[in-house]
């Protein structure tokens, strides 16, 4: 499929931009992110590596619109999730009422 991105044409498609990404360790997922395979990488990665541009010259839009199209799942990152909160202490003097 034909997309452009950063004003420059490129044909691409899912299994190429699959096999792009083989080998690649993701970097912290932030802001909006793609599913490859088992993997979630920034699309801004993504985009670096499939044009070797750099990711100065294009935006996270223009990837995740190229990326939708050829199939992926374009998401913003998770949350970090908090430290759950438990009701009891794991000090026995903490769960004692005060008198």
């Amino acid at each position: 499929m034909r997309c452009v991105i950063a004003r420059f044409p490129f044909d691409l498609t899912k299994p190429e931009v699959e096999q792009s990404m083989e080998g690649v360790s993701p970097e912290p997922a932030v802001g909006v992110c793609v599913t490859v395979g088992r993997r979630v990488y920034p699309v801004k990665q993504v985009g670096q590596v499939i044009t070797g541009q750099d990711r100065r010259d294009f935006t996270a839009a223009e990837v995740s619109r190229a990326l939708t199209r050829l199939g992926f799942t374009c998401h913003e990152a998770a949350a970090a999730r908090p430290p759950e909160h438990r009701e009891s202490s794991a000090l026995p003097w903490a769960d004692t009422p005060l008198a």
